[in-house]
């Protein structure tokens, strides 16, 4: 069976005039028309882009090429809004839903859409799943904070106990990452505070306690590996053993809540790619390339197949099976 990817981007060809009618902070695409383009926000340019980001017959193209039989593709994190007043911030999801769907129908079978909801308000954006759920999109992606709050905040531990009520899985992405003045360039913000923010996001859950209070229903993804979470979890363990202030909301040993969210696969080095399959188990690992970005998987599924080319139960389950299971695409 062909290979599925769990994520990947998709910026919709969205016009300047639209944006600043959303809001101010809006983002647009500037399309070159020679395949390539720039998210914009005002009259800044936030990052260089390529076709298939917003015409879904190049991606279809890409995807043939790299043998990739479904992809589910979700917004570019800077779509999301969180800072805007809700009533602005609603229905810029609700179109920026309707466009995800938009691209999607180009070939329904192979793409398949993951909705944005509007996070700072819990009740817009539980009404934004429903909605989204019932117009077509498979789950929802969220960033791994709304300015201060962590997914262990009520409000969202109520917005995923709703998601868990619709059948919606969850794909966590980090966005708007910590950082002060020494991350001034080479990209230090992707490479090193957008792990932290994955792996901070992860044990706000568990050593809160909060996994003690989500049902089990919850399909929770977290993107990029997991981030640093399964490189220090054994700090992580030690600290809860030796520490009380670590026990103090954590019943359970903090490694013993990894059945309780997956990750994707997006981390590039067989090493690591191991380590991550044997901190999660593999039932619980998915193909995922952060497509189509250069920092994302340049052979989808490459790095799977040859890490686990004698164990194909394991790489069939990480290429296609889980990501079924998961999503209920059977």
């Amino acid at each position: 069976m062909a290979n599925i990817d769990i994520h990947a981007h998709v910026f919709p060809r969205v016009a300047r005039a639209e944006a600043e009618a959303a809001d101010p902070r809006a983002p647009w695409l500037a399309d070159h028309g020679d395949g390539t383009g720039h998210i914009m926000q005002g009259n800044e340019r936030f990052r260089p882009v390529e076709a298939q980001l917003w015409d879904a017959r190049q991606r279809l193209s890409w995807m043939d090429e790299a043998a990739l039989d479904i992809q589910f593709v979700c917004a570019t994190p800077v779509m999301f809004g969180y800072t805007w007043p809700v009533a602005r911030a609603a229905p810029w999801a609700a179109r920026m839903n309707d466009r995800m769907l938009e691209y999607c129908a180009a070939d329904p079978r192979r793409l398949k859409a993951l909705a944005q909801v509007p996070l700072q308000d819990v009740d817009a954006a539980c009404r934004e799943v429903t909605q989204a759920k019932a117009a077509g999109h498979i789950g929802v992606q969220i960033g791994n904070h709304v300015g201060p709050a962590s997914l262990d905040d009520p409000g969202l531990l109520d917005f995923l106990r709703h998601c868990a009520m619709e059948r919606m899985p969850v794909l966590v992405h980090p966005w708007d990452m910590m950082g002060d003045g020494r991350m001034k360039k080479w990209m230090l913000p992707w490479l090193v505070a957008m792990p932290a923010e994955t792996q901070l996001s992860i044990l706000s859950l568990v050593l809160s306690g909060a996994f003690e209070r989500l049902p089990r229903e919850l399909a929770l993804v977290f993107a990029h590996g997991g981030g640093s979470f399964a490189w220090l979890l054994g700090r992580v363990d030690n600290a809860w053993r030796h520490r009380d202030i670590v026990r103090e909301d954590c019943p359970q040993l903090p490694s013993s809540y990894c059945d309780r969210f997956h990750v994707d696969s997006a981390i590039f080095s067989p090493g690591a790619l191991r380590l991550l399959v044997d901190t999660m188990g593999p039932s619980r690992v998915m193909l995922g390339t952060d497509a189509p970005f250069p920092l994302g998987e340049q052979e989808p599924g490459a790095l799977v197949s040859t890490v686990y080319a004698a164990e194909p139960a394991t790489r069939e389950a990480i290429l296609h099976g889980n990501a079924r299971r998961v999503f209920g695409l059977d």
